[in-house]
C-alpha cells in the first residue's frame, strides 16, 4: 500500500473514531438526562431538534449499535411514529447499517480488547462459541441480520474479529437489514 493510501486510511479511521466518540457523548448525555427511557421521551428528544430530527434519529440509531445504550427497536418506533413508515425506515436503516459497519471496522482495527469491553463477558462467551461452531458463518450471519431479535450488535463486533472480508460483511448488512427494519416501520406506524 502506498503512502497516500495509508495516510487516507488513517485519516478515515481517526475521523470515524472521533465521530463515534462525539456521537457517543451526545447519546450518553441524552441517556443520562432520561431521554431514552421510553419511546415518548425519545420522541420528545428527537422532536426538540426540529428539522434536524431525522438526522439526529439516524445518529442515535448508528450510535446505539456501536455503544448499545438503548434497544434499536425503540428508535424504530420513534422513527415510524414521527416520520411515517418510509421516513422512519430510511432514518433507521441508514443509522443501523452505518453503526453495524462502524462496529465491524472498530473490531477489525482494535481487536479483541475493544470487543471484550463492548460485550458483557457472559454474552461474549456464548456468542463466540456460537460463531466458532458454525460451518457457514456467512449464511448464519445473513439469517441473523435478516430476522428480528438476533443480537446484531454483538454479531457485528464478532464478525470484525473473523476473517470475513469487509465487502461481504457490508453486503450482508445492506441486503439483510432492511427487511426487519421495514417490518418494524410498517407495524409501528400503523399500530402505535
Amino acid at each position: 500500500m502506498d503512502q497516500k493510501a495509508v495516510r487516507l486510511r488513517n485519516i478515515l479511521t481517526i475521523s470515524l473514531i472521533l465521530l463515534t466518540l462525539l456521537s457517543g457523548v451526545f447519546i450518553l448525555r441524552g441517556y443520562l438526562e432520561g431521554r431514552f427511557d421510553s419511546a415518548e421521551s425519545l420522541q420528545q428528544y428527537i422532536g426538540s431538534f426540529g428539522p434536524l430530527g431525522p438526522l439526529v434519529l439516524t445518529i442515535v440509531q448508528a450510535t446505539q449499535v456501536v455503544v448499545p445504550v438503548l434497544p434499536g427497536f425503540l428508535g424504530c418506533i420513534v422513527g415510524a411514529v414521527m416520520f411515517g413508515p418510509w421516513g422512519g425506515f430510511w432514518c433507521n436503516y441508514i443509522g443501523i447499517s452505518a453503526g453495524s459497519i462502524v462496529s465491524f471496522w472498530l473490531a477489525r482495527r482494535f481487536g479483541l480488547e475493544l470487543v471484550r469491553q463492548m460485550i458483557p463477558e457472559k454474552k461474549y462467551q456464548v456468542w463466540t462459541k456460537w460463531v466458532n461452531e458454525k460451518k457457514s458463518y456467512t449464511v448464519v450471519l445473513f439469517l441473523a441480520i435478516l430476522l428480528p431479535l438476533a443480537p446484531d450488535d454483538i454479531l457485528c463486533y464478532l464478525s470484525g474479529l473473523t476473517g470475513m472480508p469487509a465487502k461481504r460483511f457490508t453486503w450482508i448488512i445492506l441486503l439483510g437489514k432492511p427487511w426487519c427494519i421495514l417490518a418494524y416501520s410498517l407495524f409501528f406506524s400503523y399500530f402505535i
